[in-house]
């Protein structure tokens, strides 16, 4: 009794954590469009969305089947096994979601709940043939393989419709509308506005409302009965409806986007709220059940689950209550909802995804379909639909929408129309999968994939679907594996993996938190929009600079260091601060177009000071990051350490080029160019130094004093710290130019 009472109160514990990461991973899907677009304040966007949100779990029926018969037979296990399915779900399902939220990745939480409860099942059966000394055929009475085979096909079956589909209404929409929309509302604005809210409605009704407590299901039958009808009245109702608010000039577009973003919200919580909180329903439901028959866990059979039971209107208004409040305070929801907004904008910027071999291809074979294609559609036609994609950028503009209300419209419109589509044909397509791919679609018809950013968007892409089908496989592994675990070892089991479970959002937040000021670093270096006086431009690269210098000093010391002691830990800190640098210095020449265009000169000083700020600092950081891996390698690979007159050596060379990089960091910082002589010197000293060791070690290596691979150590290092100080120089030596007036000699007759 004690441990199937602890289950239920974990299960439910496990359910507030599911609630919470699960609508920070699927808030994409509702609000991508509304905040892509800036249909609204986020405030105002954030509360009709929740609205949606606490009206669809409050009506939503509570029809909890899919965790109750829909993947395996429950009739065919007893509540222990039941209890240890339940249990590795939840767990599993917590741990995953909040995973693919840390990094922002959208995935589709039924897919999850889906291959956790098969996964979970089919090792708890393999364990009942097992003892049974039944062999594996017997697994088809246990498990419904046919809904596991149904969400397969639904996930290929979402990612081409749904592209295709986005593809085609997006750029027959911009043939419509062109960029400049509002011109051609007016002509064209009532019929594309009927025809999306009957779309929307229709969504609502089929979607949005299914096993609401008010709506009976002979009402639903007799609308799929007379679907036909039903759009075309809604049709005529919905155009002259917005043929009067375009002439009242409400923009007709704002409502859609609105309305597209409630219904979607409320379709998603009437519907998905079993992904949440059904497993933990049906274990309570088992538990009760089995509490007065007096029958042992292990004999007690779960006939019970196979009738349907509508949760209390309590529990789902508790649970439409974390939701919303977790929509509002869930800063990875955010981070979810960028990946999406950032795949699909129309503007330049930032690419957060790396461009992989697949993607370059997929990149070079469209262009040269296109150019087939192209060559095929005569000329006219081609200079008449151009005309209608010209998009003009803001570079200056200090908070852009990601794409325009046409386009939110599309992505919203069509992802209701296909989910609504595929629920009253009973397909097995994502809300999930059909959203994002809708939007991705759209981006694409949009021509926001263009040369300069198509392979790391569609990289973006890959990454994503990908991390769909990995969803399955790690739900199915994982909650198998713990599962098993749970079965043969019990309650220490339990504790032991929700402990696992609690570090493992601890970790998570951990690193959310790291990105997230990552994140806001490149943001901090994009954002600012003002324009730069040729002084603003100095302080900001002097900045730029002695942080440079910091960093590349720290690196130096803590490699040489490392070397010297053979301290890897060091040598791994040495690592992170050139990586960082390596970061800031990407992050740099991605922008200097921008910093560029900030400046205001009439002489192209400022311009020149940041493109040779950018070399220099690459120059500087090329050495860093030679020196760094050379030691790390000659550590990592166990070579004999350096010999005392090296080593001797090498202290000295740490303690001076780290003493030379901080007085020009200093002198940078402070600005004081003024005279930098001495400091020149002190450079000069510095190299004449480090060349007579450079020609004693030559000497050594002739009379077969030093190994092979230690020479080679030694005199990389002695050369790049070479660079490394005449680098640091030529950054004083710049600023001293620019910087510092040339003094104006007087004549005198």
């Amino acid at each position: 009794m004690d441990f199937y009472l602890l289950a239920v109160v974990v299960l439910f514990a496990l359910a507030v954590s599911d609630l919470m990461v699960g609508v920070s991973n699927d808030a994409v899907n509702f609000l991508n469009s509304a905040i892509g677009s800036k249909v609204a304040s986020r405030r105002a966007i954030m509360v009709v969305a929740s609205l949606g949100i606490f009206i669809g779990a409050t009506f939503s029926s509570g029809m909890m089947e899919i965790a109750r018969k829909g993947i395996f037979n429950p009739e065919h296990f007893f509540l222990a096994e039941i209890m240890v399915i339940f249990l590795a779900v939840m767990i599993t399902d917590v741990i995953l979601l909040d995973l693919f939220n840390t990094f922002g990745m959208p995935t589709s939480t039924t897919v999850s709940i889906v291959f956790e409860l098969l996964g979970a099942a089919v090792v708890v059966s393999l364990i009942k043939i097992a003892a049974a000394g039944e062999g594996l055929g017997a697994l088809g009475q246990y498990i419904n393989t046919e809904k596991a085979l149904l969400i397969i096909g639904g996930i290929v079956l979402s990612v081409v419709v749904a592209f295709t589909i986005g593809v085609i209404v997006q750029y027959v929409s911009r043939l419509l509308f062109s960029f400049g929309y509002e011109k051609r509302m007016k002509r064209v604005g009532a019929i594309w506005a009927g025809f999306a809210l009957t779309a929307l409605s229709y969504f609502l009704v089929i979607k949005g409302l299914k096993g609401a407590s008010f709506v009976s299901d002979e009402f639903l039958v007799w609308v799929n009965a007379n679907t036909t009808g039903i759009l075309l009245v809604l049709f005529v109702a919905c155009t002259l409806v917005a043929q009067g608010l375009i002439w009242l000039k409400v923009n007709i577009l704002r409502l859609i986007v609105m309305l597209g973003t409630f219904a979607l919200a409320m379709a998603f919580a009437g519907n998905d709220l079993v992904n949440f909180i059904g497993v933990p329903i049906a274990g309570f439901e088992s538990f009760m059940t089995w509490t007065n028959s007096g029958i042992a866990a292990d004999a007690f059979a779960m006939d019970a689950l196979t009738e349907p039971v509508r949760t209390d209107s309590l529990l789902l208004l508790a649970a439409g209550t974390i939701m919303v409040v977790t929509l509002w305070f869930s800063k990875k929801a955010r981070s979810v909802t960028e990946t999406e907004v950032n795949l699909g904008r129309q503007d330049e910027g930032l690419e957060r995804f790396t461009p992989n071999g697949l993607s370059r291809m997929i990149v070079r074979i469209s262009r040269d379909g296109g150019r087939l294609l192209t060559a095929l559609i005569p000329r006219r036609w081609l200079r008449a639909a151009e005309a209608n994609f010209t998009y003009t950028e803001r570079p200056l503009d200090p908070d852009p929408p990601a794409f325009d209300l046409v386009r939110a419209s599309v992505n919203l419109t069509v992802a209701s129309m296909l989910i609504a589509l595929a629920t009253s044909l009973k397909l097995p397509l994502s809300t999930t999968y059909v959203s994002f791919m809708v939007a991705m679609g759209t981006s694409l018809s949009d021509r926001a994939w263009d040369r300069e950013s198509a392979v790391y968007r569609v990289a973006g892409v890959l990454s994503v679907i990908g991390g769909w089908f990995l969803t399955a496989v790690v739900a199915f592994s994982v909650s198998g594996l713990f599962a098993l675990l749970i079965h043969s070892f019990g309650i220490v089991a339990l504790l032991a993996l929700l402990g696992v479970a609690a570090c493992s959002i601890f970790r998570s937040i951990v690193v959310h938190r790291r990105r997230e000021r990552e994140k806001e670093e490149r943001l901090r270096a994009t954002s600012r929009v003002e324009r730069l006086t040729h002084d603003a431009a100095t302080e900001e690269t002097t900045q730029g600079i002695a942080g440079a210098l910091r960093a590349i000093r720290q690196g130096y010391e803590d490699a040489l260091d490392g070397l010297l002691e053979e301290d890897l830990g060091k040598l791994r800190q040495a690592r992170h601060a050139i990586k960082t640098l390596k970061k800031q210095n990407e992050l740099l020449r991605s922008n200097l177009h921008h910093y560029i265009q900030r400046i205001d000169e009439p002489n192209g000083d400022g311009s020149r000071m940041y493109l040779m700020f950018y070399d220099m600092v690459q120059d500087i950081v090329q050495s860093s990051e030679f020196i760094v891996r050379a030691c790390d390698a000659h550590v990592q690979n166990s070579h004999k350490p350096p010999t005392p007159e090296q080593r001797d050596a090498l202290i000295a060379i740490r303690d001076q080029v780290g003493a030379y990089l901080r007085a020009v960091e200093v002198k940078i910082q402070r600005k004081a160019f003024a005279e930098i002589t001495e400091t020149l010197d002190e450079k000069d000293r510095l190299l004449r130094q480090l060349g007579a060791l450079f020609d004693r070690h030559v000497e050594g290596v002739r009379a077969q004093a030093y190994g092979a691979k230690n020479t080679g150590l030694f005199i990389s290092l002695l050369l790049e710290s070479k660079d490394l100080a005449a680098i640091a120089a030529r950054f004083l030596k710049f600023y001293h130019r620019h910087l510092v007036p040339t003094p104006v000699v007087v004549l005198q007759d």
